[in-house]
């Protein structure tokens, strides 16, 4: 019961990272917790000192770094082990992405809305939990 309400908590503060997102199409926002610690925080968007613009003719531009991805640089360049960490994702992450988070040494992800392929969250439950916010909650 404890775990569902800090996922609960966790998700929350991932929906607020999203809205820092300068992205139109999709605001995705992402949270690595471990031992109960928020250690990091991502969005998607472009790389540091970029233009903002996520997108052209509605389609996402190549450029654009995944909200997970972020979490994990921003870990990285402050010297914040994930390893055995939990990932909160507002949405679910692409196969690429999966493989990073995988290496990465998280342990858990749970996401809110399901991405358009299902390959990331397919691999990942091959090797680690991996459960859609909500379908864990009484």
């Amino acid at each position: 019961m404890k775990q569902k309400k800090l996922d609960e908590v966790y998700m929350n503060v991932a929906k607020q990272v999203a809205t820092l997102s300068h992205c139109v199409r999709s605001k995705v926002g992402a949270v690595i917790v471990k031992e109960g610690n928020i250690i990091s925080f991502g969005y998607n968007g472009t790389p540091s000192g970029m233009d903002n613009c996520c997108e052209q003719d509605n389609v996402t531009l190549p450029h654009v770094i995944h909200a997970e991805v972020n979490a994990i640089l921003k870990a990285a360049r402050t010297g914040a082990s994930v390893d055995g960490s939990t990932l909160y994702l507002t949405l679910s992450p692409c196969l690429d992405c999966s493989k990073l988070v995988l290496q990465a040494g998280i342990k858990r992800v749970v996401y809110l809305e399901t991405y358009r392929n299902p390959d990331g969250p397919n691999f990942l439950k091959q090797f680690i939990p991996v459960e859609k916010h909500g379908d864990n909650l009484q």
